[in-house]
């Protein structure tokens, strides 16, 4: 039986387009006692891709932690999935204040020593002992207590983007250097401090809060459910936002905008902004901050070396990154020298600027119709290659293309050719080519706009 995906993430991303249907990004997690890892994985997955359920899953001995896309339409199915078993009846998930269709586009699911890789060595505490869960406004509340100490428990370069008023943002990469870092620090304040933590999804904390009550501190807290579920709250129950701008997530997404300030910078220029790219060098993969004109004018790369070198044949690429370590083993995610304005640790409060919510508005209300789908993109020469497989667009029309790792972008289509031709007007079967400053991808969807 298949029990592994066959689908590249084009032809998943074409396959969700084509069927239409509203997907719901969500997350969950829960600690239980797993017999056997390996069994259980199989099982979710037969179910879950009986579904068309994506997504990103780590199961252990411990649990289970998944951020995951469904349909819309198999939710109440997906939930009867979980609820098959005991220790995840009545669970709760963690869905996401913004959609995406595109969010995960493989179901993929690990079996791990852990699910969340902590350092720690669980049978020298107890894991149940965890802080007080509280909801956002209790977060709120305590928040306002000058006896309060609130610690961000995730990685540097999803701080940088958005975390709450006052938060201890730690300089490190993965929750395994957080721990002893934040224990040092607060050594002082075990007694009469109340510690107040949270991180995206609410899983860290679960664990960092048994830790620190093992640790000797008295008062720990939690928020319940992480920024996630507390960005629901602040949207539907009108609880006042004390976290600033994004929340960073680990999909296609790479983020949730909770409020309009925008607290960090582009890594290149320095401009506002907090829109994370993966560098568009298979040999890099670098995650960092990039504006929309440094975007542009470096072609998703963090660097000119990385830029010339996307702009090589493919086969010469394939031969440089020979032996390479994973791109982001190498450079360290956010980390390299060719980042000037790269900020880590102390954090401002203050938001840089705020975002424009009329041009966002423009965005969403902008009409479209498809035209087809993205074929090629010839680096050297700077053209791409789309198949028109509906309408019409012409040279003067203004285009949008749109896909999970190009975004949105919008140009004016000022000259083409048409199977080889230099030609005004295509239509559908034609083969469409023409210049682009940026990269295309198989899943990208080119539209035209309207009006």
């Amino acid at each position: 039986m298949q029990l592994y995906n066959t689908l590249s993430a084009e032809e998943r991303a074409q396959l969700i387009d084509e069927a239409g249907k509203q997907r719901l990004t969500l997350s969950f997690y829960a600690y239980a006692k797993i017999e056997d890892p390996k069994k259980f994985r199989d099982e979710l997955f037969i179910a879950w891709n009986a579904l068309d359920a994506l997504g990103r899953i780590y199961v252990a001995h411990e649990g289970i932690n998944a951020q995951m896309s469904i349909p819309a339409d198999q939710f109440d199915d997906f939930k009867n999935t979980l609820e098959a078993y005991d220790f995840m009846k009545g669970i709760r998930l963690n869905v996401a204040i913004e959609q995406d269709n595109h969010s995960f586009l493989k179901l993929t699911i690990k079996v791990r020593h852990k699910i969340v890789a902590d350092g720690l060595n669980d049978d020298t505490f107890d894991v149940t002992n965890k802080g007080i869960h509280l909801k956002a406004q209790e977060f709120n509340n305590l928040l306002e207590d000058p006896n309060t100490i609130v610690v961000d428990f995730r990685n540097h370069y999803e701080s940088e983007v958005g975390h709450f008023e006052g938060a201890i943002t730690p300089d490190v990469e993965n929750f395994r250097e957080s721990l002893p870092i934040i224990n040092e620090q607060l050594q002082d304040f075990k007694e009469d401090k109340n510690l107040l933590m949270y991180c995206t999804g609410g899983i860290r904390c679960e664990k960092a809060s048994a830790y620190f009550k093992h640790q000797g501190f008295k008062n720990v807290f939690q928020l319940e459910g992480g920024i996630i579920e507390y960005a629901r709250q602040v949207k539907e129950d009108g609880v006042e936002s004390k976290f600033l701008g994004k929340n960073f997530v680990f999909d296609h997404r790479l983020g949730e905008r909770i409020t309009d300030d925008i607290i960090s910078q582009c890594h290149q220029c320095g401009k506002p902004c907090d829109n994370h790219t993966n560098c568009a060098n298979d040999a890099c993969h670098l995650l960092f901050i990039q504006c929309d004109d440094c975007k542009t004018a470096m072609e998703n790369c963090c660097s000119t070396e990385c830029l010339e070198i996307t702009h090589l044949p493919v086969e010469e690429q394939v031969a440089l990154r020979k032996g390479l370590q994973v791109g982001n083993k190498v450079f360290r995610k956010g980390k390299s020298d060719a980042l000037t304005f790269k900020k880590s640790g102390d954090l401002p409060n203050k938001p840089l600027a705020k975002v424009d919510s009329k041009n966002i508005r423009q965005k969403i209300a902008v009409k479209k119709t498809l035209l087809g789908k993205a074929e090629h993109y010839y680096t050297k020469s700077k053209i791409a290659q789309f198949l028109i497989e509906n309408n019409e667009v012409s040279v003067g029309d203004k285009i949008l293309i749109s896909g999970p790792t190009t975004g949105e972008q919008e140009v004016i289509i000022t000259e083409m050719l048409v199977d080889g031709n230099s030609c005004e007007t295509a239509k559908a079967g034609d083969q469409i080519t023409f210049e682009l400053p940026f990269r295309v991808r198989l899943s990208d969807k080119i539209y035209k706009i309207l009006g």
